[in-house]
């Protein structure tokens, strides 16, 4: 017997997609506000899996200060970058064919980290296994996009996950990131 009126039961989540907060069209159909608080709410592990990450520094205000803050409070923040000089970044710079390249959208993001000056428990590496998704970790939250084609990564749909369970959708995504960074060259800040 259920408890549940069928109307009701009909939009309550059950099994993994209980880890689906939000759907998104679009990344850039995401509000800054939600990027900003899961930033600021995250306490233990920030890590940012976007191949240029680019558009945070421009959409964030003082996020440098902000992350450093946060670093000296304990925090571990990880930058996974795409190669600036890479094969895989010029052939995407080809694809997208935009006046703001791959590569410059890359050196934006290394040049914020290096005006951060070195920080301990700010790394960045570099990966070109992740040119087709992105995943924005914040302790238990994440962003994830999977990039369409030769669309930029704000015209492809994003997802808003949360950890709820052991080898769930925020698991294998995080195990993805943290393969991608253990295989990850350094980046010198």
């Amino acid at each position: 017997m259920t408890l549940w009126p069928k109307a009701v039961r009909s939009h309550v989540k059950t099994g993994h997609d209980r880890e689906i907060i939000a759907a998104y069209p679009f990344r850039s159909a995401a509000p800054t506000s939600l990027w900003a608080s899961l930033i600021d709410g995250a306490s233990q592990d920030l890590a940012f899996a976007g191949y240029t990450n680019y558009f945070l520094w421009q959409q964030h205000p003082r996020l440098g200060a902000r992350l450093k803050a946060k670093a000296d409070a304990g925090a571990r923040i990880r930058f996974l970058i795409g190669d600036p000089e890479s094969d895989v970044t010029r052939k995407r710079e080809e694809v997208e064919g935009v006046p703001l390249t791959v590569s410059t959208r890359i050196r934006i993001t290394l040049d914020a980290l290096e005006k951060m000056g070195p920080v301990r428990r700010v790394e960045a590496r570099f990966s070109d296994q992740h040119i087709a998704l992105s995943v924005f970790q914040f302790d238990d939250q994440m962003l994830v996009t999977p990039h369409i084609a030769a669309l930029l990564g704000d015209e492809s749909p994003m997802f808003h996950l949360r950890r709820l369970e052991d080898d769930g959708v925020y698991d294998r995504f995080a195990g993805h990131v943290t393969a991608l960074w253990e295989g990850g060259r350094p980046a010198e800040l």
